[in-house]
């Protein structure tokens, strides 16, 4: 029998293709979409995009694990850690975290991808052909529409993800940096088709294949451990270096086309992208868990550089410095800027001038920013006064681009030290060393904190700590606040086309009014689980038979003491469930999972057991 959420699955794909196909019919347009998309791409498909998808997804698939684990691939080794470990290096723009963060990136790609593959073109419409055939066999291949689609295009886009890699700040992992830089070449191009695209068609593709994959999605409120805020766990700088670099590569093919969009829908559209896409969340680490937001200086970043942005793709050609400053700057002759030839230019430009709304306008424009500026330059003889509006503007986004890629380069030299277990009970494979501990230095963000607004000295890591030395890996995989609400977790650690597992648990007693007592275990596959953390002992509040009673762990045993003035202590185990046990004149039932204490005929509860997620 089919079921309902099968039907349901049915149902939403076809009302989507009804209504496609309801709106095809209605729509009309002068020119044809396939048309206009085999007038770009070879046989109207966006081959390039596709091979791009089917390379991050084989990534996942195959190197990552995910063919055997599609919920939990190995991403430790995948990582930005360091210039010296070049696995994580190239392939970290290329894998991911897990399924979400996969889906994510590649609704991205699916929506921005074809588009920047759509301006760039399989058919060459840029470029001197005769420059080109001079080239030889390599101009001739460069202008070949297969090779453009099939290598060129996908060439470019390994290229961006190395980059956006090697200059990524810390450990970063995923394909949105190569996504992002698909954003901004698409962005400088088709700037509100882009826009919408971003901010809308994507989330209407997660959220189909949300509702295909789940019609009837159910929650259940439950406790959740403590996390980061979204905005702490989101790649700012990569983001916005993937970014710039496509702006920048979208500006270079501009220029050498002779195109430039309209400056409101550009600076528009990078305005809302900036800020829809979290690129004002400029964060750092606190100590005690807590977490810096600046979002009022990101806010004036992100409008700052729409305009700069803008300003590099549509300023005019015209002089960046007024002409009576001009005059101060060293190199500049008086005079230079008002000839009998500049007025032997302008004068005809403004008779073939009509009115406002010819579209020869544009044209006449552009002559003219073009003459005004070719003079100007040759007047100031190279002078920095010989820069437009539009170069400076240029040289300023290429600057924010070489910060964006500077700030990582000496964070992506530190080494790991010292990768040894600092503890008997560590579990070691391969490389790698898994332990748990509390209190020690973060390997990742201890001595880089910004000492004026907050000290690096409380960045202490608490939980399961992975680290290999040869790969320069240092991570808390594993926070011991997450692990008191979950109770269980796994940590995959591995290569490529390998991985293997260790298995985290924690159990605990909580006395009245006091603090958890609580033991961890580690358990790699296939081996016995070994003790890894006993933490201190913690006494009841509750006092019976002027007796006091505290709860301990002793050699993976979580035991009772009873204490009394001038006696010495007296010590049994925490009974089984449904059984007793005496110490001290005491005596300790367990009911489920809670511990009564009794004595002349008074009962009361002592230390029950710790849950998880809330059961």
């Amino acid at each position: 029998m089919v079921s309902v959420a099968a039907l349901l699955t049915v149902l939403v794909a076809a009302t989507l293709l009804g209504s496609v196909a309801v709106v095809r019919r209605l729509h009309r347009p002068a020119r044809r979409w396939r048309d206009r998309l085999r007038s770009r791409f070879v046989l109207g498909v966006p081959w390039g995009s596709l091979l791009v998808i089917v390379v991050v997804l084989a990534v996942y698939l195959f190197v990552q694990g995910g063919i055997t684990d599609f919920d939990d691939p190995v991403t430790i080794p995948f990582r930005t850690w360091s210039y010296f470990y070049p696995l994580g290096m190239v392939t970290a723009s290329f894998a991911h975290a897990g399924p979400s963060h996969l889906i994510g990136n590649l609704a991205g790609t699916i929506v921005v991808a074809p588009l920047a593959e759509y301006a760039w073109g399989h058919y060459p419409t840029d470029g001197n052909a005769a420059a080109d055939a001079a080239a030889g066999r390599a101009g001739s291949l460069y202008r070949n529409p297969r090779v453009r689609a099939f290598v060129c295009f996908p060439l470019a886009v390994i290229a961006v993800g190395l980059a956006t890699s090697l200059f990524a700040l810390g450990p970063v992992i995923g394909f949105s940096g190569v996504v992002f830089a698909f954003a901004g070449f698409a962005i400088v191009h088709y700037p509100i088709v882009t826009i919408v695209a971003t901010l809308g068609i994507q989330g209407a593709i997660l959220r189909l294949y949300s509702a295909l994959q789940n019609p009837i999605y159910v929650y259940t409120a439950q406790p959740s451990p403590p996390s980061a805020p979204s905005w702490a766990g989101i790649a700012i700088q990569g983001h916005a270096l993937g970014l710039f670099i496509g702006f920048v590569l979208g500006i270079v093919l501009l220029e050498r086309r002779g195109r430039r969009p309209d400056p409101l829908r550009l600076w528009l559209a990078v305005l809302l992208f900036g800020f829809a896409k979290g690129l004002w969340a400029i964060y750092w680490f606190g100590g005690e868990n807590t977490y810096l937001l600046y979002q009022g200086p990101g806010v004036v970043v992100v409008a700052v550089l729409a305009l700069v942005v803008t300003l590099a793709i549509t300023a005019s050609e015209r002089p960046a410095v007024p002409r009576r400053l001009a005059k101060a700057v060293p190199g500049s002759a008086p005079g230079a800027f008002e000839t009998d030839g500049d007025r032997a230019i302008d004068r005809p430009l403004e008779l073939a001038r009509a009115d406002d709304g010819w579209p020869g306008n544009d044209r006449l424009e552009r002559v003219r920013e073009l003459a005004g500026g070719t003079r100007d330059r040759a007047a100031d003889g190279g002078s920095l006064a010989a820069l437009s509006r539009k170069q400076v503007a240029v040289l300023a986004v290429i600057g924010v681009l070489a910060l964006l890629a500077g700030v990582a380069v000496p964070a992506n030299f530190l080494v790991v030290e010292d990768a040894s277990a600092t503890t008997d009970t560590a579990v070691r494979i391969e490389d790698y060393t898994v332990e748990y501990v509390e209190g020690v230095p973060n390997g990742l963000v201890s001595g880089v904190g910004i000492e004026a607004i907050e000290s690096d000295e409380g960045l202490e890591s608490s939980g399961v700590i992975v680290a290999s030395e040869r790969r320069q890996v240092w991570l808390e995989a594993v926070s011991a606040q997450r692990l008191s609400v979950t109770g269980e977790e796994t940590v995959y650690v591995g290569g490529a086309g390998w991985r293997e597992a260790v298995h985290v648990e924690r159990t605990g007693w909580e006395p009245v009014g006091n603090d958890t007592v609580y033991q961890v275990w580690l358990r790699p596959n296939g081996e016995e689980r070994r003790l890894a953390h006993e933490s201190n002992d913690s006494r009841a509040e509750a006092r019976i038979a002027g007796r006091n009673v505290t709860v301990g762990s002793d050699g993976g045993e979580f035991v009772l003491s009873v204490t009394a003035d001038g006696t010495e202590p007296a010590t049994t185990a925490i009974p089984a469930a449904n059984e007793t046990a005496t110490a001290g004149g005491l005596t300790f039932e367990r009911e489920n999972e809670t511990v009564y204490a009794a004595a002349d005929g008074t009962r009361v509860a002592i230390a029950s057991e710790e849950t998880y997620n809330g059961y």
